[in-house]
């Protein structure tokens, strides 16, 4: 009798344990909705602050496949998307940020043949730039905010604005190759034509210098780097540098780097300093050499001057990102030199404000990831 007793008493106490928890998932499931994480920008003191919501999970469509996404990585761009100084004008509201993420797909809508559930895939910068050369509409919209950006736990996306990442890396590390590995091999390999012993000028340790600095070493060419500190020269020599210069402790690097070069000065220049790194970069630059344009860290210099690259018949080329194409093309070079990105530091999902915040004091060195 006692036993039975017992039995009673625990049946019970299991029923009201699962109605509990019943309870406890059905605001998270909502009508029949499965519910998930997602960061959106929302205004707030001229700019815009991130906020973690619920939300409904959304459904693949026509064309369209699921993706559960696994981590997520900064660059520049988002610091200023947060401030509003990227031109958004308000219309990031509501959005999402990130434009760099990588994931498994867990669902594909009808018509979908570029991938299969399970595929490991990451979003394109610009979900419009397929290939070839852009035009105004594969330019308008890039992800992170309008379009929606990866930094949510399931996003849905055209198949055709996806690419299969590289078999030998992490998820955390296909996340940072979207925007900066994207922009420095389209700076250094097709806009630039970086062969090996070419001598390869590099600003900073950021996301697209370090991408810089590891693809031309791999290439067997000759990367030299700057930055302001010994701690992280060190490091970006042990990735490959064939030279370093601080440019802190010596305002005139640029000499430093001539001498490095033997006179010759550098075949290529990745370009990210902007105002205050381009003279500079300049007078180093080779005759017949190529400068790519990235970025303005130190504010965009209104004037390219055209004489400087008459006189060594040089080129230099605007550069924002690239294509799908180049993205493959990039990811079919990474696979053959097993190489694998450089990440900083990895925050978890309900850190993510950490995130933004480790990267405005610049003291990272590569990428910084955000995993979900």
């Amino acid at each position: 009798m006692l036993n039975c007793r017992l039995l009673i008493g625990r049946m019970l106490q299991n029923g009201i344990l699962l109605a509990v928890m019943l309870v406890a998932i059905t605001p998270r499931l909502g009508r029949g909705e499965v519910m998930i994480r997602q960061y959106q920008f929302d205004p707030a003191d001229g700019g815009y602050r991130l906020v973690q919501k619920e939300v409904p999970q959304p459904v693949a469509g026509k064309n369209e496949v699921l993706v559960r996404v696994r981590a997520t990585s900064l660059n520049r761009r988002d610091i200023y998307m947060l401030s509003d100084n990227y031109g958004s004008s308000g219309n990031a509201a509501g959005g999402i940020p990130l434009s760099d993420g990588a994931g498994e797909v867990i669902a594909i809508g009808d018509g979908v043949t570029r991938f299969d559930v399970g595929d490991r895939v990451a979003g394109i910068f610009f979900p419009r730039w397929l290939d070839g050369d852009p035009d105004a509409d594969s330019l308008e919209y890039a992800r992170g905010g309008s379009p929606a950006g990866m930094l949510s736990e399931v996003i849905v996306s055209d198949e055709e604005s996806l690419v299969i990442i590289p078999q030998h890396l992490s998820f955390e590390e296909a996340a940072t190759l979207p925007c900066a590995a994207v922009t420095a091999w389209v700076g250094l390999f097709k806009r630039g034509t970086t062969r090996p012993d070419d001598f390869v000028l590099l600003e900073g340790t950021g996301g697209v210098s370090v991408f810089g600095l590891i693809f031309s070493s791999a290439a067997g060419a000759k990367p030299i780097i700057t930055s302001s500190q010994d701690a992280k020269l060190a490091r970006a020599r042990n990735l490959g540098a064939f030279g370093v210069a601080n440019y802190r402790e010596n305002p005139d690097w640029q000499k430093e780097v001539l001498g490095l070069t033997g006179g010759a000065g550098v075949d290529q220049v990745l370009e990210v300093g902007g105002r205050d790194t381009l003279p500079k970069a300049l007078e180093v630059l080779a005759y017949g050499g190529h400068i790519a344009l990235i970025g303005g860290l130190s504010g965009f210099a209104p004037d390219i001057p055209t004489g400087a690259l008459m006189w060594r018949n040089a080129t230099a080329s605007g550069i924002y990102v690239g294509s799908r194409e180049d993205f493959e093309n990039m990811n079919a070079f990474i696979t053959e030199h097993e190489i694998h990105p450089l990440i900083d530091r990895v925050f978890e999902f309900d850190d993510a404000a950490a995130a933004f915040d480790y990267m405005k004091n610049g003291s990272f060195m590569g990428k910084i990831v955000i995993r979900l």
